[in-house]
């Protein structure tokens, strides 16, 4: 198996000079939600400079290639690149967690249940219903 297969892949990509932030995400976010480019574990956009990244699991060699073609991004600055510990979404997860207790000796688990509700925090945000 190719070894670039069968794990996650960054994509860091920066819109033309000039793109409106909301024409960046919507463009990003097409790119993301094509699901010929294997699984998308996680993403976000940056502030100032348009565009953001993306973490891809690849399974196979059309979804390696799909992650080459740019699509919606024609123009934009991309860099593609196969992760080395992050073979799985769930490898991704646990690298997080491994990196915060390596670094900080934090658990994720621990943040997540320290973390206060806060309306910025989409993830976070006190039940209303």
């Amino acid at each position: 198996m190719n070894e670039t297969r069968g794990r996650c892949h960054l994509v860091y990509a920066l819109a033309p000079e000039g793109m409106t932030a909301r024409e960046a995400n919507e463009l990003l976010n097409e790119y993301i939600g094509d699901r010929e480019r294997g699984l998308a574990v996680s993403h976000d956009h940056f502030i100032g400079r348009h565009g953001g990244y993306a973490v891809f699991e690849v399974k196979t060699e059309a979804e390696e290639a799909k992650l080459a073609d740019p699509g919606p991004l024609e123009g934009w600055e991309i860099a593609t690149h196969p992760l080395t510990f992050s073979l799985s979404a769930v490898g991704l997860v646990a690298q997080v967690d491994f990196t915060l207790r390596a670094y900080r000796d934090v658990a994720l688990a621990e943040l997540i249940e320290a973390e206060e509700p806060d309306k910025r925090h989409w993830w976070n945000r006190p039940d209303t219903s």
